[in-house]
């Protein structure tokens, strides 16, 4: 009996794989089909959704104040556009942790953070400092993708930015109404 059950449930969990083709979570490459350089928070959307850049891009500059035809790179995109975006493809943000109030170096680095528990099956946009300017990169797991990477994921502990102040936080889940 024992072994008959044993065969019984193998033959559903292969029936199961092949239908869904994967039951672990995958990590979508950004998609950049622009021909051209693209900035980091259109890839960041991009390898969250699974949309090309040139989509994520539209739906961006379709939420900014443009004249009619025009179609400028996106370059530089406030938390506000990055979670409206989001929210058109099913999307929610929300913001986690802000470390605005303080003085730069009295920030995390992204490596302090990534040594906190957190969800491993949420993303997680974070707003770094890069030099002068804010940097949006993603984080999964133990994994990240930004601009640097190419939209590639890769490790944290092999990627940049490990000793990057962090700006802001913000989870990413599918919403549950889309």
């Amino acid at each position: 009996m024992r072994r008959r059950l044993s065969q019984t449930g193998m033959a559903e969990m292969s029936e199961l794989s092949a239908a869904s083709g994967r039951l672990t979570s995958s990590l979508e490459t950004a998609k950049n089909d622009t021909g051209r350089v693209a900035f980091c928070g259109p890839y960041v959307l991009s390898a969250i959704t699974g949309y090309g850049i040139s989509k994520i891009e539209d739906v961006i500059r379709a939420g900014r104040d443009l004249p009619p035809g025009q179609r400028p790179v996106v370059k530089g995109t406030y938390a506000d556009e990055v979670e409206a975006a989001l929210a058109h493809f099913g999307y929610r943000m929300q913001l986690t942790e802000s470390f605005l109030g303080k003085a730069r170096k009295e920030r995390p680095s992204f490596w302090t953070w990534m040594q906190k528990p957190r969800n491993a099956w949420a993303y997680y946009i974070l707003a770094i400092h890069k030099g002068k300017e804010g940097h949006w990169i993603l984080v999964k797991g133990v994994k990240m993708c930004d601009t640097f990477t190419e939209g590639k994921w890769t490790f944290v502990v092999d990627g940049p930015h490990r000793g990057c102040r962090i700006m802001e936080i913000f989870e990413v889940k599918k919403s549950i109404d889309a």
